[in-house]
């Protein structure tokens, strides 16, 4: 059996605690995974300013380069399964609504789009605008699921990491992903 090939792509918005949880969690995983990962420059920047220094060893993940045309998941080819952007900035989101592929995370969701792939991204901006909202649709109606972080709170999280984890397990859920999880009617 072949792994599931997933591309994570961690955008400039705030929530770097999503992407944190999100790595976290798959880290753990990580046999049944094949993952690329690739960062925006504020996505950088926010990480730092929200958790801390970002230390790309304590990973087990290919990392690419935001310019990195050459990525396996820059071509439909390399049958990455499946793409999560989180979190996603709307400046990201309107240029993925409008095809522009102009750095590895924009263009590997055109092929992850064009290849009927499973694109989950995952906003964390609000309140949202017009323009916002008709991004958020062209992508929905492109085939991509619109996933905003907002976090549930019926399991009654009790840490920020288990609020984060309420948005972090339903995008592993989405991504079909197995993860021991909060499930309603099973208290």
């Amino acid at each position: 059996m072949s792994k599931h090939n997933l591309v994570i792509a961690i955008g400039g918005s705030s929530g770097s605690i999503y992407a944190f949880r999100l790595l976290t969690k798959i880290k753990h995983i990580m046999p049944k995974l094949n993952v690329g990962v690739v960062m925006s420059d504020n996505a950088r920047i926010n990480w730092e300013i929200e958790i801390g220094p970002f230390i790309q060893s304590e990973w087990p993940f290919n990392f690419y380069d935001k310019n990195d045309f050459n990525a396996p998941f820059a071509s439909g080819s390399a049958r990455f399964i499946t793409m999560i952007i989180c979190p996603c900035s709307m400046g990201l989101i309107g240029r993925m609504a409008s095809g522009i592929s102009d750095d590895l995370t924009t263009r590997a969701a055109d092929v992850i789009l064009k290849e009927r792939r499973k694109l989950i991204v995952v906003p964390r901006e609000a309140p949202y605008n017009l323009i916002h909202l008709r991004n958020m649709t062209t992508l929905s109606e492109a085939g991509a699921i619109i996933c905003p972080a907002s976090p549930s709170f019926y399991s009654r999280p009790d840490t920020i990491e288990a609020i984060a984890d309420t948005v972090v397990d339903r995008v592993l859920d989405l991504a079909g992903i197995e993860v021991a999880s909060f499930r309603w009617g099973n208290q």
